[in-house]
C-alpha cells in the first residue's frame, strides 16, 4: 500500500489542533436515506465554528463520471466550479467544546489506503473516539421516534441505544472499513445507524438530522443547537399529516407499520420492527402504489413542502 498520509494534505491550522478530541464523521455516497448525513454535516458547518485543517485528494478518491461536480452557466460564460471536498475539520459545539469533524463525499477509491489514513489522523492528534453516522431506509413509521442500531465497541451506547441487533450482510461503506479497522486494534468507536421510514427515504427529512445530532451527542458529550430543525420537522411532519388525512389508503399503511413497531417495542414475538407476525416485510408493491399517489399529490400542490 501507498503511503496513506499522501491521500491528504493538512493546513496551517492543523498545528494548533489539541490532543485527546473526539472525531465526529459523516460521508455521503452510498446510503443517506432521509437526507440525514447531508443534513447533518450541513447544519453542523453552517450552525457551528469551524476550520479546515486537512484536505483530502478527491483527483485520487472520488469517479467523476458517477458524481459529477458542479458549474454555474451563467447565459454565455462559465462563472463558477463546485468540486467535491473531503475534508477534516476543528469544531466547537455551543459550548465551544472542540471536536475533529470528516465530512464530505464517501471515496470511490483506494478504501484500505483511506481507513489507513484516518488511522494515521487518529494517532496523529491522539483520537480520544470516533462516532460516525449514516442512515437506511426501513418500513417504520414517522409517527414513531427515529430508532437507530448501533455498532463498534462502546457498549453502553449499545445497551441503551441500539433497538434492533440484526445478525446479517450488507454491503458496507467506506466508514464500516474504518470502525473495523479501528475495532481491530481496539480504538474506541461507535456507529450509528438512523433506521428511517422508507417512504420518506427519498426526500429531506428533519428529523433524521435532528436525530443524528442527538446519537453524536450522547456519545461525545457535544452539544449541538436543534431549534431551526426542530421548526422544519415540524412543519414537515404537519403538512405530511395534512396529506396522509386525505389519503386513506396511505393512512392505513402507516397505521399498520405503527403496529408492527409497537408490538416489537412492547417485546412480542415479532423479530425486528421491520417484518409482521409472520416475518414478512410490508407488501414493497401496496407501498410503492400509495407512495406514487402521495408523491403525486405533493406534485399538484401550488406550494409544496420544501421538505418534501
Amino acid at each position: 500500500m501507498r503511503d496513506p498520509r499522501g491521500l491528504y494534505e493538512l493546513t496551517p491550522d492543523a498545528s494548533g489542533v489539541p490532543e485527546g478530541l473526539h472525531l465526529v464523521a459523516g460521508l455521503t455516497g452510498f446510503a443517506d436515506a432521509g437526507s440525514a448525513v447531508s443534513q447533518f454535516t450541513a447544519h453542523i458547518l453552517e450552525s457551528l465554528d469551524t476550520v479546515t485543517i486537512a484536505e483530502f485528494d478527491a483527483d485520487i478518491l472520488l469517479d467523476y463520471r458517477a458524481r459529477r461536480p458542479i458549474v454555474t452557466f451563467d447565459e454565455d460564460h462559465l462563472t463558477a466550479y463546485e468540486p467535491s471536498r473531503l475534508t477534516l475539520s476543528l469544531a466547537r459545539d455551543e459550548l465551544g467544546q472542540p471536536f475533529l469533524l470528516l465530512t464530505g463525499f464517501e471515496p470511490d477509491f483506494q478504501w484500505e489506503r483511506f481507513a489507513a489514513a484516518v488511522l494515521d489522523i487518529v494517532d496523529r492528534f491522539a483520537v480520544s473516539t470516533t462516532t460516525w453516522v449514516h442512515a437506511i431506509p426501513m418500513p417504520v413509521p414517522h409517527t414513531r421516534p427515529i430508532r437507530v442500531t448501533v455498532s463498534g465497541n462502546r457498549t453502553d451506547l449499545i445497551e441503551a441505544m441500539s433497538i434492533w441487533r440484526p445478525r446479517t450482510q450488507v454491503p458496507a461503506t467506506a466508514l464500516h472499513l474504518v470502525e473495523y479497522r479501528l475495532q481491530e486494534r481496539g480504538d474506541s468507536v461507535v456507529g450509528f445507524v438512523l433506521l428511517i421510514p422508507h417512504y420518506l427515504a427519498d426526500t429531506e427529512y428533519p428529523l433524521a438530522a435532528i436525530t443524528a445530532l442527538e446519537s453524536v451527542s450522547a456519545a461525545t458529550g457535544r452539544i449541538f443547537p436543534t431549534d431551526s430543525l426542530r421548526e422544519q420537522g415540524r412543519d414537515f411532519v404537519g403538512r405530511l399529516a395534512e396529506q396522509m388525512g386525505e389519503n386513506g389508503e396511505l393512512a392505513k399503511l402507516v397505521s399498520n407499520l405503527e403496529e408492527r413497531h409497537d408490538s416489537y417495542m412492547e417485546g412480542t414475538t415479532l423479530h425486528s420492527p421491520l417484518t409482521d407476525s409472520d416475518g414478512e416485510v410490508p407488501s414493497a408493491d401496496d407501498i410503492a402504489e400509495e407512495l406514487e399517489k402521495f408523491l403525486a399529490f405533493r406534485r399538484d400542490r401550488e406550494d409544496p413542502p420544501t421538505a418534501l
